[in-house]
């Protein structure tokens, strides 16, 4: 009977966290996420998403790249992966202070390392308890800044 009665507790527990596995792909708004958490991305990293025109290239760097992640739970999609958009962002700014750029160029999304280049869309995948982010860039140095 205990035998049972375990084997029908581990069947409920593998169906009921099945049930909570999701990773909902979605596009979201890049000027809405940057201005969701004011202050937070700071300007002195400029930054230039995939298709956005920028001032001439003095000196390039290294492409970078950042996988975050955050917790989802209780929020709405659109809440959590507005966050782990901009500590990715943030992420890509302190790559670039590092190397000694102080823009990144060609920003693109990079879920499951499919590439997605959009001037205005980042892409995110959010499940029922983490969000997550993957961004590539280029740091350079632009001219006049």
């Amino acid at each position: 009977m205990k035998r049972h009665l375990m084997l029908a507790a581990l069947c409920a527990t593998f169906v009921t966290s099945h049930a909570f596995a999701r990773d909902s792909i979605a596009t979201y708004p890049v000027d809405a996420a940057l201005a969701s958490e004011p202050g937070k991305v700071t300007p002195d990293i400029a930054l230039f998403f995939a298709g956005q025109s920028h001032p001439a290239v003095a000196q390039s760097f290294n492409a970078i790249a950042t996988n975050k992640k955050t917790n989802a739970f209780g929020k709405t999609d659109v809440q959590a992966c507005q966050h782990v958009f901009l500590s990715a962002v943030i992420e890509l700014q302190q790559q670039a202070r590092q190397q000694g750029g102080n823009a990144v160029i060609n920003i693109r999304s990079n879920y499951h390392n499919e590439l997605t280049a959009s001037p205005t869309e980042f892409t995110c995948g959010a499940g029922a308890v983490i969000a997550g982010v993957a961004l590539v860039g280029d740091v350079v140095k632009l001219k006049g800044r």
